[in-house]
């Protein structure tokens, strides 16, 4: 049996008359003297009550929920029942009433907090995070605005179970957003654990419960009116399906709680109804980019995304919405250079990967690849097995890189696989190896020429809708004997290359000189001059001891001419994850003297008062 699309674990948990359209309140009538009074109503066909004496909504029955591949953390202890007069005195200056801070089960208690690298005991407000009824998270704030999560707990929306089979939903920055829209009568709203910041955009909290918005037909987003609240609504319309997003507008306010202290909570209930549809794609006028146009009359168009290394990244950059074609004679090490690639874009911004990579198979393979680069060395005895980097680069892969698994490689089957990693985990990057292996079979009777520029329309559209980049590897044609030796390759040594001249954005070759054991990195083709240099090209030798491509430090036109490489072994997660560089591969943590039971987000400062308590 399901309702609204979702399968029932448990039917009637609370054992009413299930004949009846209102009963007792199974959260309050307990505790009333009136304990047979009927204040509940009861809604079977939507799986609600409601009760009209306490306020608060719940289940009737409890859902079923797909299968968790990680474990996380509990908080065992958590307390919404008594609040300090203080505390409420500071949430009634916020607009924020006790009836509403006992219905999303707000707490208050002793917690230590972390302060200038110490650990300080605080009175905290406990925001509790609930997911079919059980507590999974708690997010505490004190006095002075630091905050942490309880450590290792799930990361999930506040309030999520109030949209847990709602055709509608309201997403907001913050829990006291949050706390703002229910005081408005917007009951079906949640909140982002940890705000939004100008850095790459981790919505692993949607990760977490993306099937939450499988049966949404309206998603109204209601985040921050500034630069990194935009940036996260941009990513959630292009997970969640601008069809189904609406824009909320708080006009001259940041955000829900200033809207509701300076208009009231009728007016901040307008602003759902107000909400206005994302725009149409691929339809704008100058006032949809108005600051972005004088930006550029000034200064012209800024560097693209790079992947991290001084002299490629000298001479090229792209734009998500874009393919790159890259080509090479077989073992040229072509395919190992667009891993290098992919890893750079994940940790210079935090991308996802998604592959279709018939040549990379077993993904054993690939897997091992992908961590030799990440960590500076091959796995290759009994003992790093156990190892603590080991663990960490497998958690790491396993997080940010997904690999498209078919029995027979279509490229339409392929890109709806990839929309759904779109939606489910946010995939920013695939590549496609070779792209010959991988068939249009809509255009398999067409010919050389036709078939290609239909291959390529198609993956130009969808990264275009998707905003994510596309990397093609794509085989030159064979050379004969003779030529073997001193054949480079160019974008028409491609089967079917004019159209790949003529309609790629991008091309990139990667060619290996066996005489000198170097490896040239050459721009076949730059869209933009901003993005690059036409023609340009580095030299870099390959490290033997981790698959990784090293540049040379002085460049020259002449290979034998390049001087002062260095071999690179450090562990790049951890250079990433603590800001230093370290050769020896070992996990530090940089904070060893702190007690380590609980972590926090720094990045999360919300404005308002200070709690004075």
């Amino acid at each position: 049996m399901e309702i609204n699309g979702f399968q029932i674990y448990k039917f009637n948990q609370y054992s009413l008359d299930e004949r009846a359209k209102m009963s007792i309140c199974p959260l309050c009538s307990e505790l009333r003297k009136k304990k047979t009074d009927k204040c509940a109503s009861l809604h079977w066909d939507s799986g609600l009550g409601i009760c009209h004496h306490c306020g608060e909504s719940f289940q009737l029955h409890t859902y079923k929920k797909k299968a968790e591949v990680k474990e996380f953390n509990r908080p065992t202890k958590w307390n919404y029942t008594t609040l300090s007069d203080n505390l409420v005195k500071w949430f009634q200056s916020r607009g924020i009433s006790q009836f509403t801070l006992r219905m999303l089960k707000v707490g208050e208690g002793k917690e230590s907090m972390p302060i200038k690298g110490s650990w300080i005991e605080r009175n905290t407000i406990h925001f509790n995070f609930f997911e079919n009824n059980e507590i999974v998270n708690i997010k505490y704030r004190d006095g002075e605005k630091n905050f942490k999560l309880f450590k290792g707990a799930k990361l999930i929306f506040y309030n999520l179970d109030s949209i847990s089979i709602s055709k509608e939903a309201v997403i907001v920055e913050g829990e006291i957003d949050c706390l703002s829209f229910a005081e408005a009568g917007i009951n079906k709203v949640v909140s982002t654990p940890n705000g939004s910041t100008l850095k790459a955009v981790n919505l692993e909290y949607l990760d977490n419960c993306i099937e939450y918005f499988d049966n949404k037909d309206k998603i109204y987003l209601a985040l921050d009116n500034d630069e990194a609240g935009r940036n996260v609504t941009k990513e959630f319309i292009r997970r969640l399906g601008a069809e189904r997003c609406f824009l909320v507008d708080f006009k001259d306010c940041k955000d829900a709680n200033e809207y509701l202290l300076k208009y009231g909570a009728e007016s901040l209930a307008l602003t759902i109804k107000e909400a206005k549809e994302v725009p149409i794609d691929g339809v704008s006028s100058v006032s949809d980019w108005d600051s972005e146009y004088d930006n550029f009359l000034l200064k012209g168009m800024g560097k693209g995304f790079t992947i991290g290394k001084k002299h490629f990244d000298g001479i090229f950059s792209t734009y998500t919405g874009q393919y790159i074609v890259v080509t090479g004679i077989p073992s040229s090490g072509k395919s190992d250079f667009v891993d290098q690639m992919c890893i750079g874009y994940n940790l210079q911004y935090g991308w996802k990967i998604a592959y279709a990579s018939p040549e990379n198979k077993p993904n054993v393979i690939h897997a091992s690849k992908l961590e030799a680069k990440i960590c500076g060395q091959w796995i290759s005895k009994p003992e790093q097995i156990n190892s603590l980097w080991h663990k960490s680069a497998k958690e790491f892969i396993d997080n940010n890189f997904k690999f498209i698994d078919l029995d027979r490689f279509e490229l339409d089957e392929v890109l709806s696989k990839t929309k759904r990693l779109i939606s489910k985990f946010g995939i920013k990057v695939l590549v496609v190896d070779p792209y010959n292996k991988v068939k249009l079979k809509s255009a398999a009777n067409k010919n050389v020429n036709d078939y290609t520029n239909e291959y390529l329309n198609r993956i130009d559209e969808f990264a275009r809708i998707n905003d994510i980049l596309i990397i093609l590897v794509a085989h030159p044609v064979k050379p004969s004997g003779e030529e073997r030796k001193v054949y480079e390759p160019d974008f028409y040594s491609i089967k079917g290359g004019g159209e790949f001249y003529d309609m790629s954005p991008h091309g990139l070759l990667v060619h290996r000189d066996y005489d000198l054991d170097m490896v040239k990195v050459k721009v076949l083709k730059v869209k933009f001059q901003h993005l690059g240099e036409n023609r340009k090209y580095i030299w870099c030798k390959w490290n033997r001891l981790n698959g990784r491509y090293i540049e040379y430090d002085h460049q020259s036109e002449k290979p034998e001419m390049c001087s002062g490489i260095l071999d690179d072994n450090s562990n790049w997660i951890v250079e990433a994850e603590n800001g230093i560089k370290q050769d020896e591969i070992e996990f530090i943590n940089p904070n060893k003297n702190i007690e380590p039971n609980y972590n926090f987000d720094n990045d999360y400062e919300p404005d308002g008062q200070h709690i004075p308590f």
